[in-house]
């Protein structure tokens, strides 16, 4: 029993010793505050915040005036059902086996790891500069998270200015996200899916759990739409509806746009490119991004990397032995 409720049940039980009704049962809410002193998902320290105990006096004070009805309920089996063609080259989380595969299945257990101590189901990935890399990243993450126990993921791309992830799922690139934020259509109506394959064969795992908000076709108004309060309203009436929600964004050093959108996600991975990103930039990038938190950096394109042969064989193994089939 922690010390809460302990707090709260021992002063019930002196409200009806002085002879006052029972109270309606009180609910109270543990916090978890989390700072990342590195670089990696999993360097975390947490803190569990206690109310103070004299809490239980401020039981008798009147409720407060809250709107708690919240965002209204969408109907997903609205959202239009579009055939893609993936970009197979440019995402290799589609595939079954292979180092890239593997390289973001450990990405994603490592915010797994992260949100296991934290509030983490919006993450904004972006970039110092063009050209580093944060779309691919951003794609191949919602695919490997919707590979997961066919997780339900939503990939959002908030690159209003210089969308892209359209060409790489394959499909439309409006209505979108830029669509929604000037109040043109509703959430259900930018959103899409994949449509089934028509001979009846399964579609790449992890598009079928996918759903996908374009970038539109207004990026000229990116500026002020990144800044409107209708992104966090997005946020929050997806929110119960989604395992995890990925934002792509347009380079934070060259614009606010996704400082902006940052600010109505619960964290922000950074993406840096191998042999191209300077330190400065990575650095200025950080501080760009000081208000919101910053939960790891990728490094993409590195050359060398430490398992290009496969990790310990595993490629080799994997090609002699034929393992059971388990949820990704």
């Amino acid at each position: 029993m922690s010390k809460i409720f302990e707090a709260l049940q021992r002063a019930e039980q002196e409200r009806i010793a002085a002879g006052h009704a029972p109270s309606s049962p009180a609910r109270t809410i543990e916090r978890v505050l989390s700072t990342s002193h590195h670089s990696t998902p999993h360097a975390v320290a947490a803190t569990l915040v206690e109310p103070p105990p004299d809490l239980a006096s401020s039981l008798d004070a009147p409720p407060l005036d809250i709107d708690t009805a919240g965002p209204e309920p969408l109907d997903l089996d609205r959202v239009p059902v579009i055939k893609w063609h993936p970009d197979l080259k440019r995402l290799p989380a589609l595939e079954e086996r292979g180092i890239g595969v593997e390289q973001f299945r450990s990405l994603r257990t490592r915010l797994f790891g992260f949100r296991d101590l934290n509030t983490l189901k919006s993450i904004l990935v972006s970039s110092g500069l063009p050209r580093e890399g944060k779309s691919f990243v951003a794609a191949n993450l919602a695919i490997s998270f919707a590979r997961h126990k066919a997780s339900r993921v939503l990939l959002i791309d908030g690159d209003m200015r210089r969308s892209s992830q359209h060409e790489l799922l394959g499909c439309p690139s409006s209505p979108g996200l830029t669509t929604y934020l000037a109040g043109k259509a509703s959430l259900v109506e930018v959103m899409q899916r994949a449509q089934p394959n028509e001979d009846g064969s399964p579609l790449f795992a992890g598009l079928g759990s996918l759903t996908f908000i374009a970038g539109g076709n207004e990026g000229d108004k990116a500026a002020d739409l990144a800044g409107s309060a209708r992104f966090k309203d997005l946020i929050a009436a997806a929110s119960p509806y989604f395992d995890w929600i990925i934002v792509d964004s347009s380079p934070v050093n060259l614009v606010t746009d996704g400082v902006n959108l940052a600010n109505s996600c619960d964290a922000v991975l950074l993406v840096a490119r191998g042999g191209v990103t300077k330190f400065e930039t990575a650095q200025r990038a950080l501080s760009e991004l000081k208000s919101s938190k910053v939960v790891g950096v990728v490094l993409n394109a590195v050359e060398n990397p430490p398992v290009s042969d496969g990790y310990y064989g595993y490629d080799t193994y994997d090609s002699k032995i034929e393992s059971p089939e388990s949820p990704e």
